[in-house]
């Protein structure tokens, strides 16, 4: 059997079993799958149909061109709005970033120029005190301090010389624990020897080498209580030290047996042996004046 006949009874099986001359016969000449085709060509030949499909593709060619001239013009207005957002972000970040610079910046505590003093604002040259308005050394060495007491007023008619050689007398006697009574006979003693001044010797020129107030002539006496060192006394420079002479008068006095009961004229010359032996008692009122205002 042909193989168009059997393709022409399995698709019209309702058809007519002979074949024809007409356009029938053709078609089953032809290949199968381009019948399709000429349906698709014979539905185009038709005006209506012709007319519908230029209708549906007019359709769409208008929708695809809407839809592109939307998205065309709608691009400029979206454009400017996604830049602005853009730019608020970058300017919300640049504001925090400064934000933050500001904050982690360490400030400067040193002061700026115009914060410092002015030079006219130091003190000036003139501002110092002057060397005449600071104490000069010569009146810091008058003025009393508390290691160095102001000396002693005068008492029963004595100068301040005399006075200040009475307390140098009276304070060694102090040290050395002598009794009140002791301190008055030393007192007396000195008032009658030296008047209370330390005496060199015209005779003895060595005894003018040391401080002295007055100069005497009596063999070689010198010194407060005007003592011998050809008797035993001590030296010259001991003997014209006050406070050697003060301690070497007592340390005589304590070796007199008895002397606290006896007169202070006698204990005197019990010491001195003194040519002149009732001329202490002369002294002892006053002597008795200026020791208590030692002690």
């Amino acid at each position: 059997m042909h193989p168009d006949d059997t393709f022409n009874q399995k698709t019209n099986p309702h058809g007519p079993a002979t074949g024809s001359t007409d356009e029938t016969s053709t078609e089953r000449t032809t290949s199968p799958l381009r019948a399709p085709n000429r349906g698709l060509r014979a539905l185009l030949a038709s005006t209506p149909a012709r007319v519908a499909l230029a209708t549906g593709l007019t359709c769409c060619l208008g929708a695809a061109a809407y839809a592109g001239t939307r998205q065309t013009a709608e691009q400029p207005e979206q454009a400017p709005a996604a830049e602005a957002a853009a730019e608020r972000v970058d300017a919300a970040e640049r504001a925090s970033r400064s934000f933050l610079r500001h904050d982690t910046t360490p400030t400067s505590t040193s002061p700026s120029p115009t914060e410092t003093a002015s030079p006219t604002e130091t003190a000036s040259p003139t501002e110092t005190a002057s060397p005449a308005e600071s104490a000069s050394p010569a009146e810091t060495e008058q003025e009393p301090t508390s290691s160095q007491p102001a000396p002693p007023q005068p008492v029963a008619g004595l100068t301040q010389t005399q006075m200040d050689n009475a307390k140098t007398i009276v304070d060694v006697g102090t040290d050395m624990n002598i009794p009140h009574r002791g301190l008055v006979v030393a007192i007396a003693t000195a008032m009658q020897e030296s008047t209370l001044l330390n005496y060199a010797n015209a005779g003895v020129p060595e005894s003018q080498n040391y401080p002295h107030e007055a100069v005497g002539w009596d063999h070689d006496s010198v010194g407060l209580f005007q003592q011998r060192s050809s008797t035993g006394w001590g030296s010259i420079a001991e003997l014209m030290t006050p406070t050697y002479a003060a301690e070497a008068f007592y340390q005589a006095l304590l070796q007199v047996p008895g002397w606290q009961g006896m007169s202070v004229a006698w204990a005197a010359q019990s010491v001195q042996v003194s040519a002149f032996p009732d001329a202490y008692a002369q002294h002892e009122t006053r002597a008795t004046t200026i020791v208590s205002a030692l002690v």
